[in-house]
């Protein structure tokens, strides 16, 4: 699909490249032959259905896990493929939003948020007290500072892992899965804060989920995984608008299509009788 971000020079400087990647867990195979490019500076949003390797796509990104074959690039550099100190420098530029927050239960809204600083810095407690501060009212949530985790809302604990992830101002910061369990008034806060915070820090983000509305309503581009590749890809009103059976039956949540309603079985009155093929 040749599009108009592609023909505008918008992935002239890239600051992620995956090119060929081969993946599989076991005997399950994830990826065969995936290849995309993340633009700087905006937001990339990945779908897809359930199993179809979008978390696993940010795990090779951060170096947890290794790709089989092809290469992963990220800002100039190939991703290490080992613990090693180029690796934990790499992931100095990057934050990352879990799906289920990942709050450290024990500590205090304040000391999550400071964690990054106190294990990565040498900064003075009085600064960091200053940046976690400015970090929380990033966020709408500088009231809760002295608060535990668990007398936060669903909602306002991922605003505080928000601020975690941006604490040591990355260049990238990944989200898996960052609409789930959310109110709808929770899922606006974060769609409106995933976008100002992009806007205002200059940063790539890489959005991981299968909520088509939410994804779309904020995706710089997007691109559609499916069968170990990339299945299709454009501006969220290209693949909206797409009439290809399978982006079209995945964007509009249609229950037939390319994926079908019905599993592979036995004739279905042969079953019914007893008999076996």
């Amino acid at each position: 699909m040749i599009d108009s971000a592609t023909e505008s020079g918008f992935f002239d400087n890239p600051i992620v490249e995956a090119k060929n990647i081969h993946f599989s867990f076991s005997e399950r195979n994830v990826y065969s032959g995936l290849n995309l490019t993340i633009p700087r500076r905006k937001i990339t949003v990945i779908m897809g259905p359930s199993g179809c390797g979008k978390s696993t796509f940010l795990s090779l990104l951060g170096g947890r896990l290794q790709a089989d074959s092809g290469e992963l690039i990220f800002d100039d550099a190939p991703v290490p493929t080992r613990n090693c100190p180029a690796l934990f420098e790499m992931r100095r530029k990057m934050g990352m939003l879990f799906q289920n927050s990942a709050l450290l239960t024990d500590l205090s809204v304040f000391d999550n948020v400071a964690f990054p600083f106190r294990e990565q810095t040498d900064l003075p407690e009085a600064l960091i007290r200053i940046l976690v501060t400015m970090k929380l009212e990033m966020v709408g949530l500088r009231g809760t500072r002295d608060l535990m985790p668990s007398k936060l809302s669903g909602g306002m604990v991922r605003r505080v892992a928000l601020a975690r992830a941006i604490a040591l101002d990355p260049e990238l910061i990944m989200y898996d899965e960052p609409f789930v369990g959310l109110d709808p008034i929770s899922k606006g806060v974060i769609i409106q804060l995933i976008r100002q915070l992009n806007d205002a820090m200059g940063i790539t983000s890489v959005v991981v989920t299968h909520d088509v509305a939410e994804g779309c309503s904020i995706a710089d581009y997007v691109y559609l995984l499916d069968g170990g590749v990339v299945a299709g890809q454009g501006t969220a009103e290209q693949m909206i608008n797409s009439q290809q059976p399978g982006i079209k039956q995945f964007m509009n949540g249609l229950p037939d299509g390319p994926v079908g309603y019905h599993y592979p079985a036995n004739d279905y009155l042969v079953d019914l009788h007893g008999h076996n093929e």
